[in-house]
């Protein structure tokens, strides 16, 4: 009797514990986030930061897990992902925020930004009405980041729209409205994988590629198009969503400071982008990269080719409404620094 009793004893503690186990494992939010970004890279350390501060705040009770790389595939890739649940969140440029909102591409203008004072007054204005835009698709922005100016890469110096035109120019194949913005100024564009952009330089399938300086000198992209257009296209506009269903399940008491830790890490990173953008010329240069100089007529020649495709853009590019707002925006904080 008194083996028996031991027995059943023992067999309901055991079943104490495995239930208490499962009611922890139940109460764990776990949270895959994908991103295109290299390993320790400046963008992948603020999602690290993340990591930390959620498990932190959280209790251990919400886990993040980082892919980076790209091993979950590209950013149009990445967001069909977590709308299929096979990933719950995102780090995303604003190739990857337009395929959930194409209201993100008004700030994605060619040469519409002279400053990043401007860009941070116009995205400011605009946030809430993306936020609302995007939560009402399904993803919460956590928060928004900068990966510095976007510039032309070639291999062949280009100094004027003409010039450009004559190359074969890399395009996102997962991105849609970049190809097509980039066709309305008569560029040639091969879409591609961005896995293949290395690749396709060697072969000559690409002889120029746009993208921001720090991106191109950590995959070493310049050496195969060593010469730099000076003319800041665009900023490149980012930022970090969650599914709105993954989020909802983090205990309220958690999300609050949860929030606060994303948006504080999306600042930080903005200000170092922003400090290392200029110095990753400099060390290109250092190392053989060539950025002809553009006169002044030149660079009206750039400013009158881009507002000439504005027209063509609004309600195409992006939605007419936001485009409008976004160049009342700015025309507005413009005014108000010249007095």
């Amino acid at each position: 009797m008194t083996v028996r009793l031991s027995i059943f004893v023992v067999a309901m503690a055991a079943l104490a514990a495995g239930q208490a186990a499962s009611t922890h494992a139940q109460g764990v939010v776990q949270i895959r986030m994908a991103t295109v970004v290299p390993p320790g890279s400046l963008w992948d350390e603020s999602l690290q930061y993340v990591r930390q501060e959620w498990s932190r705040i959280s209790g251990g009770s919400v886990r993040v897990s980082i892919y980076a790389g790209g091993t979950q595939g590209d950013e149009a890739e990445t967001v069909r992902k977590v709308n299929r649940g096979q990933l719950q969140a995102v780090a995303l440029s604003s190739v990857g925020l337009s395929r959930i909102d194409s209201g993100v591409s008004c700030l994605q203008l060619p040469l519409l930004f002279d400053s990043y004072a401007e860009l941070d007054h116009v995205r400011d204005g605009m946030a809430a009405a993306l936020e609302r835009r995007m939560e009402a698709k399904g993803f919460k922005v956590l928060n928004w980041a900068d990966g510095g100016w976007v510039y032309a890469f070639t291999k062949s110096p280009a100094r004027t729209p003409d010039d450009l035109r004559a190359r074969k120019l890399f395009t996102s194949a997962g991105d849609p409205d970049s190809e097509r913005l980039y066709k309305r100024f008569g560029f040639r564009v091969v879409p591609l994988s961005l896995s293949d952009l290395v690749t396709s330089l060697q072969t000559g399938m690409i002889d120029a590629f746009t993208s921001v300086p720090l991106f191109a000198m950590l995959n070493e992209s310049y050496k195969l198009a060593p010469n730099m257009t000076d003319i800041r296209w665009a900023p490149l506009v980012g930022g970090t969503v969650v599914s709105v269903s993954t989020w909802e399940r983090i205990p309220e008491a958690s999300r609050t400071p949860m929030f606060a830790a994303a948006r504080s890490a999306g600042e930080k990173l903005r200000g170092d982008i922003r400090r290392m953008d200029a110095d990753a010329v400099k060390q290109m240069q250092s190392r053989g990269l060539n950025v002809p100089a553009i006169d002044a007529a030149t660079r009206a020649e750039w400013q009158k080719t881009a507002e000439a495709a504005y027209p063509a853009l609004r309600g195409d590019y992006c939605p007419a409404e936001l485009f409008d707002e976004v160049l009342r925006l700015r025309d507005g904080f413009r005014k108000q620094a010249r007095h």
